[in-house]
């Protein structure tokens, strides 16, 4: 599936026929009907290709870590999907067929990171090697920018690629979403929690509810843990007593934003630790 994907670049010739105008009008541009030719690098594309080319910019996905079969926040994930694909297309997507088809792609490997994408076309599964977040202090940098309908985990992700791939080569871990008011949202690939006073403040702004941020929050909620969502501004953030990133790899805390010190509170991280060894790991 990466050939493919390296491929998409060498395009080569698209035409249409005006034939099968009718129906309901596709996301990329398709009519259902359409009777399109498709090229890659010279060479017709196979089925697996079209459906990739056709419906890339307006799919939708989850992301989760495998350990034993299993993961966090399957519900969660299932849900994330199945909300999506009925948003974005119309269509129904059911959790057996989602989980069948992981099962699948997983074949005999215990341990992954997973990708599900929903398109038009119907699913695509991606197994990689696993990965965890490395368990230190992780460095921040401020970038003015909104993620375009960011309550959806989809791939029009270009923006917020270019300015992960800007942190990375300033010296940083990841890129901190923010408005012009420096109001912060999210990460460019996480979610963000702060402490104060005890209760943990997720930041009240257009975001992707994360799976590991939900299934904090399921599992602070538990253990009845305050917590809270107010806007969080980049230029207060030396009033917090903590910060943490999260998103399917896992958790850390946040050492420094720029070239702001973030206070490290044992009681918050020791609070976020014990809310995600609480979760427990679901078979899919």
């Amino acid at each position: 599936m990466s050939v493919i994907r390296r491929a998409v670049g060498g395009l080569a010739r698209e035409s249409r026929s005006a034939a099968g105008r009718s129906g309901r009008e596709l996301y990329s541009g398709r009519v259902a009907g359409d009777d399109v030719t498709i090229e890659v690098n010279g060479r017709e594309a196979d089925q697996a290709a079209v459906s990739l080319l056709e419906h890339e910019g307006w799919g939708h996905f989850t992301a989760m870590q495998v350990r034993g079969g299993c993961t966090r926040g399957l519900d969660l994930h299932l849900s994330r999907l199945e909300a999506a694909h009925h948003e974005v297309y119309g269509l129904a997507l059911t959790g057996p067929e989602v989980r069948a088809r992981i099962r699948h792609a997983l074949g005999d490997r215990p341990d992954a990171g997973v990708r599900v994408y929903g398109y038009w076309a119907g699913l695509i599964v991606t197994v990689r090697e696993p990965q965890d977040t490395p368990d230190r202090p992780h460095s921040m940098t401020a970038v003015q920018f909104q993620r375009p309908l960011a309550r959806l985990k989809h791939v029009g992700s270009w923006g917020q690629g270019r300015f992960r791939e800007a942190a990375l080569a300033g010296g940083f871990d990841e890129g901190l979403l923010v408005d012009q008011t420096g109001r912060i949202s999210e990460g460019s690939i996480t979610n963000v929690g702060f402490w104060r006073d005890g209760v943990v403040i997720w930041p009240q702004a257009p975001k992707l509810d994360g799976i590991t941020m939900l299934v904090l929050r399921r599992q602070l909620a538990a253990a009845g843990v305050g917590q809270a969502e107010e806007p969080v501004h980049v230029q207060d953030l030396a009033t917090y007593g903590g910060m943490i990133v999260c998103n399917s790899r896992g958790w850390a805390p946040v050492g420094r934003v720029d070239d702001v010190m973030i206070a490290q509170d044992e009681a918050f991280t020791g609070v976020i630790a014990a809310a995600i060894d609480s979760c427990p790991w679901d078979e899919i």
